[in-house]
């Protein structure tokens, strides 16, 4: 189940940076929601919000090593929790697709732009967004778990 959802992850992140690089051009936005969101065409040669700017082998080194780590701990513990499994298969398909967008390109394409209460959230795409929604997916989990509901754990 990690493998299907890491495989659709990393598809529907890899088609949507073809799509944002075939139809908009770099540095053009597209007005979605008024004051709210945009799609903006940039590209991202550093890690969250351009942190290791211009450092292309560290951040594609460093990237290796969590994803196979990360893979490893997969491994490992082997997962049998369905949340767990969905939780994982996002995390892992979103890093996969920033690595190879990265590989490939030197960098990575980013194009969600939001406006939030007046803050100009850095700009991120979807691979950034599957990891998030990951993270959020197993921080629930695990809360679940250590409240008493043992019944996630099946």
């Amino acid at each position: 189940m990690i493998t299907i959802i890491t495989i659709i992850i990393l598809i529907v992140d890899i088609c949507s940076k073809m799509i944002v690089t075939k139809y908009i051009g770099f540095g053009e936005s597209i007005k979605v929601i008024d004051k709210f969101i945009y799609l903006t065409h940039v590209r991202n040669t550093g890690v969250a919000w351009s942190m290791f700017d211009n450092n292309k082998y560290f951040v594609l080194i460093v990237s290796v090593i969590i994803i196979v780590g990360f893979m490893e701990y997969i491994y490992r513990n082997k997962p049998k929790n369905k949340s767990e499994k969905i939780a994982y298969g996002f995390i892992l398909g979103g890093a996969l697709g920033n690595f190879i967008n990265r590989l490939v390109n030197g960098y990575v394409t980013d194009f969600i732009d939001i406006n939030l209460f007046n803050y100009d959230y850095p700009i991120f795409n979807l691979a950034d967004t599957f990891i998030v929604v990951g993270v959020i997916i197993f921080i629930i989990y695990t809360w679940r778990c250590n409240n008493g509901n043992k019944s996630t754990r099946k």
